[in-house]
């Protein structure tokens, strides 16, 4: 006899379900384009129809290690977010803004054109 899924979960203790979350926002914290695409159950070719590009567009972004920033801006945004990109340090951690304004600048520019 099979078990539906939300009864198993009834059935474990508030301790593991809280160490269970606690382990799923830390594997969140650091994911690959690809598997933050799949987090969103997004196809490349529905993340394609987005951008505007091919699906093997798509492939090799999500197999790149360098790209530009702008790139990855339109990559996240497609599917729903906002890059923001921090600075990390000993002792704090600083949001570095600059990036956000050129691509604002460059996005009036093509506009004004």
């Amino acid at each position: 006899m099979t078990k539906q899924f939300n009864n198993l979960l009834k059935n474990i203790p508030d301790e593991r379900k809280q160490r269970i979350e606690t382990k799923k926002r830390e594997i969140l914290k650091e994911i690959d384009l690809q598997n933050l695409r799949q987090a969103f159950e997004l196809t490349q070719n529905q993340l394609a129809d987005t951008l505007k590009v091919n699906q093997a567009a798509i492939s090799k972004m999500e197999n790149q290690s360098d790209m530009y920033i702008s790139t990855l801006r339109r990559f996240i945004g497609a599917m729903g977010g906002k890059l923001k990109i921090v600075a990390e340090f000993p002792d704090h951690e600083i949001v570095i803004n600059q990036f956000e304004e050129i691509g604002t600048q460059s996005e009036a520019s093509v506009q004004q054109v």
